[in-house]
């Protein structure tokens, strides 16, 4: 039985892969912050002997896994690979910065390691995607910084972390410049739905609304939606959102 052209046993084996390594995901999410070993055999015969395991997390990486494999195919093995292992680091970085407020730099420094291995590797077959990779990067810190510095001089006081920039640069490398714009734009677009979401239950409840919202998380989800959705589409969305249906591009 084939699925997209591919046999339905290698998307039983990247769900099982999935399962696996929402697993490992879970006690990155735990030992990481705390600045606890991770990668130790012995770490690791310990969390699977505890019963203190995320099953939510393991589905949810199980499915992002098949579904990768299902948009990406197997016709481009390095772009598959390349976002089943950034896939595991950027549910970490919602589920730490939405927790803690904080983006481990050893989460990103990985991320950005791993993007440089990738970016190394495609560049062999085809230099101009190298190319766009590391533009990727330099936009993405660019973009970023600039809005760090723009939002502290304005506000006079923190408005985005520079674990944001980071992590920004290091999906660069991922995603490439074109794709690191729509990530920009989405990030953006989501934190705007969210927060008018915020300021209606706020109200409704009367509490106080929170004073700071970690902002990785948006740029998280913009990346999964980029991810999977082709650059075609949100380009046309944006326009017709922006334009209020009136321009179709």
């Amino acid at each position: 039985m084939f699925i997209n052209n591919i046999h339905i046993f290698w998307y039983i084996g990247v769900g099982i892969l999935g399962l696996l390594v929402g697993m490992f995901v879970n006690l990155v999410n735990q030992n990481l912050p705390e600045h606890k070993e991770i990668f130790s055999i012995q770490v690791i015969k310990e969390f699977i002997k505890t019963s203190n395991k995320n099953y939510t997390l393991m589905i949810i990486t199980c499915i992002l896994y098949i579904a990768l494999l299902r948009v990406i195919g197997m016709e481009d093995i390095l772009e598959l690979l390349q976002f089943l292992v950034l896939t595991p680091m950027l549910i970490s970085a919602f589920y730490i910065d939405y927790k803690l407020q904080i983006i481990p730099n050893r989460l990103t420094i990985t991320m950005l390691e791993a993007g440089v291995v990738f970016s190394f590797l495609r560049g062999i077959n085809n230099l101009n995607i190298a190319v766009e990779m590391w533009l990727g990067m330099l936009l993405g810190v660019s973009i970023f910084l600039a809005l760090t510095y723009l939002g502290n001089l304005v506000f006079r006081k923190e408005t985005m972390g520079f674990g944001d920039v980071k992590l920004m640069g290091a999906l660069g490398l991922f995603f490439g410049w074109r794709n690191i714009i729509a990530i920009t734009i989405i990030s953006f677009l989501i934190a705007a739905v969210y927060s008018v979401y915020l300021i209606i239950k706020t109200k409704a409840k009367k509490e106080e609304m929170a004073e700071f919202i970690p902002f990785g998380p948006f740029i998280v989800l913009s990346a999964f939606v980029v991810m999977f959705i082709p650059l075609n589409i949100w380009i046309r969305l944006v326009f017709f959102i922006f334009t209020l249906g009136r321009f179709k591009f």
